[in-house]
């Protein structure tokens, strides 16, 4: 799953990866990078020049594979949300 997205700080556009998962029975096949390959290509298809996702800290295989790939994290931002009690107060304080 996947949408596009327009960063104001570079001025380019490109796609989020949302969710991208390859069950345990079919890992270390290839399949991960065939279907990060197909993204990249969806994403150059819609004239975007990146493709960006998060993962949970404590998911070292996971990032051993992203960097397999050539990725980098990301280190000048850092990801925050505001859920349960925070987000009821603040959508009370909206018009």
């Amino acid at each position: 799953m996947y949408f596009p997205t327009f960063s104001t700080a570079s001025g380019d556009t490109g796609l989020y990866l949302e969710d991208l998962y390859v069950e345990p029975a079919w890992r270390n096949r290839g399949l991960g990078r065939k279907l990060f390959a197909h993204v990249a290509k969806v994403a150059f298809g819609r004239g975007s020049r990146h493709v960006s996702w998060s993962v949970l800290n404590w998911n070292e295989s996971a990032m051993r594979f992203y960097r397999s790939l050539g990725a980098d994290p990301i280190q000048d931002s850092t990801s925050f949300r505001i859920i349960g009690r925070a987000f009821d107060r603040l959508v009370e304080e909206g018009p």
